[in-house]
């Protein structure tokens, strides 16, 4: 069986720009055309929609390797060696690996790569390389003119800053920015909140954080570019972007790659000492708005706590039955020292509660789940989880018979394509329709195989739960640290909804007149 893999290239998205077809369609028609004079069974066509530069970008060419190496395929179809590879030197050997050890071949219409063959081999490796070498040449020439239109004060970036609207230019020039009058007063807002302050009722001014001026902004119902609520984290990219003050910034996210755990790992750290230039737009705010507001955010003094060691143990399990958000560990408001569990949506009303008296509840609710599923869960394997098993393994082995006798049909369409049975009409119709039902087949399948294996490890789990809860209750009060805590709750719940709507009258501080809605990590029904 064969396989067929459509990537497009640059140049094919500049040829559809000029108005020559859609690409993956005229190539998916020579390489079926190519199976069939070469009488090549194929078994599936792979189509890559996204365009990345590495292998971890491409989900079909992950794919595309992993059956490769599992010997599923004769042979892969494709219109250049070239689609299958232009990374880096690391990617075009795991593609050169793959085929290799797989003894997998590679048709193109041009040639057959036999990788048995030393000299194809070769050959293949050669092409790799030399389309790498295009590959970063065509990258060279692309970043150097983004840089020329650059520092020409052209915009280049995909989408306009709050505040203004991207527009091109006549005779192609480039990209400049207009302000958009209403968010430029937003933006003239924020600066002046910020660097100026809001009158007080004696007369002075008194500057806000980024976060009370995401409360002011949201009170005032202005919405963010997205239409929704402003976030504390929109206020400080206003504050810190120069685009606002007329320039426009070159790296300022830089991809920065560095191994870690023996991975390579991406990060893109702000750097606001990047190169940046006047650009081709009128400006919002003035250069000495804009400086007094870096001073301003630089200059504030960073946290005394800098410890980043666990302190909630119900981190990441208290969820708002209000609003949906994750409750956050504060301290309380009040003279009183404790810490409390709020939801941290400004716009929520479910009232905050003591922390520890959450704790509390939620142990003694989990205590309450013992008898319950001792009760409904004894000890010997219940009658009905066998035959459920059973019968989710004989759905899965079904279904896959049937995909199997779609795969035999889709390979019989070629048989009849070389009889002359079918002419290339019939054959392509025939084969749309067979692999649109070997598609629904394998969708049902990954489904019910998934089924299966759920309701093993269902059984498996129901058979460690009740051991875990009991653990859990003897010995959590006598754990001291958060983070061991946080664990063993979360190996029992997937998570809790917390709801308070009275707020406790005084001299009843310690009574728990909240909601608690637990889920296990094993439900009741099986």
């Amino acid at each position: 069986m064969y396989l067929i893999y459509l990537r497009k290239s640059r140049a094919d998205r500049e040829s559809e720009a000029r108005g020559e077809g859609e690409t993956l369609a005229r190539h998916e028609k020579a390489l079926t055309e190519l199976a069939a004079r070469m009488h090549l069974p194929v078994g599936a066509v792979y189509k890559e929609i996204v365009s990345g530069e590495t292998i971890s970008a491409r989900p079909w060419m992950q794919r595309l390797l992993i059956e490769v190496m599992q010997g599923q395929w004769e042979g892969v179809l494709v219109m250049e060696v070239e689609r299958l590879a232009r990374g880096d030197t690391k990617d075009q050997g795991t593609v050169s690996e793959a085929f290799k050890f797989s003894n997998t071949k590679i048709i193109t219409p041009s040639k057959t790569f036999d990788p048995s063959n030393e000299f194809d081999e070769e050959y293949f490796e050669f092409n790799l390389f030399m389309s790498r070498r295009e590959y970063k040449t065509i990258n060279r020439r692309i970043q150097r003119g983004r840089m020329a239109a650059f520092q020409d004060g052209w915009y280049i970036s995909g989408t306009a800053p709050y505040g203004y609207e991207k527009v091109k230019k006549k005779e192609n020039k480039g990209y400049v920015l207009e302000i958009v009058p209403d968010e430029a007063k937003v933006v003239r807002l924020i600066y002046h909140l910020y660097t100026h302050g809001e009158a007080q009722s004696d007369g002075s001014l008194q500057p806000l954080g980024s976060y009370q001026i995401r409360d002011r902004l949201n009170h005032l119902c202005i919405p963010s570019r997205s239409g929704g609520a402003w976030s504390a984290s929109s206020v400080l990219d206003i504050l810190r972007n120069p685009v606002y003050a007329g320039f426009q910034r070159w790296s300022w996210r830089k991809i920065q790659k560095k191994i870690v755990d023996g991975r390579i790992v991406e990060t893109r750290p702000k750097d606001d000492a990047c190169l940046k230039v006047r650009g081709r737009f009128e400006s919002i705010i003035t250069e000495s708005q804009y400086a007094e507001a870096q001073r301003i955010r630089t200059e504030k003094p960073l946290p005394k706590n800098g410890s980043n060691t666990l302190q909630n143990p119900l981190s990441g399990l208290i969820f708002c039955s209000k609003c949906g958000s994750l409750m956050t560990r504060a301290s309380s408001n009040t003279k009183t020292n404790y810490h409390v569990l709020r939801c941290p949506n400004t716009q929520c009303n479910n009232i905050s509660a003591p922390l520890l008296l959450i704790e509390k509840k939620l142990l003694a609710s989990i205590a309450s789940w013992i008898p319950k599923y001792e009760l409904e869960w004894p000890e010997e394997t219940p009658k009905n989880s066998a035959s459920i098993i059973s019968f989710r393994e004989n759905a899965y082995k079904n279904i896959l018979q049937d995909y199997t006798q779609a795969e035999k049909q889709l390979s019989n369409t070629f048989d009849l394509l070389e009889q002359g049975v079918y002419d290339i009409k019939t054959f392509q119709e025939r084969r749309r329709v067979l692999e649109e039902k070997k598609s629904a087949l394998e969708t049902e399948m990954t489904r019910l195989k998934k089924d299966y294996d759920d309701a093993k490890a269902r059984e498996k789990a129901r058979q460690d739960f009740i051991p875990k809860v009991k653990s859990l209750i003897e010995v959590y009060w006598t754990v001291e640290d958060a983070p061991t805590r946080n664990k063993m709750l979360k190996e029992v719940l997937q998570k809790v909804d917390y709801l308070k709507e009275t707020r406790n009258k005084k001299g009843q501080g310690k009574t728990a007149n909240f909601f608690l809605h637990l889920y296990p990590r094993i439900p009741k029904d099986l």
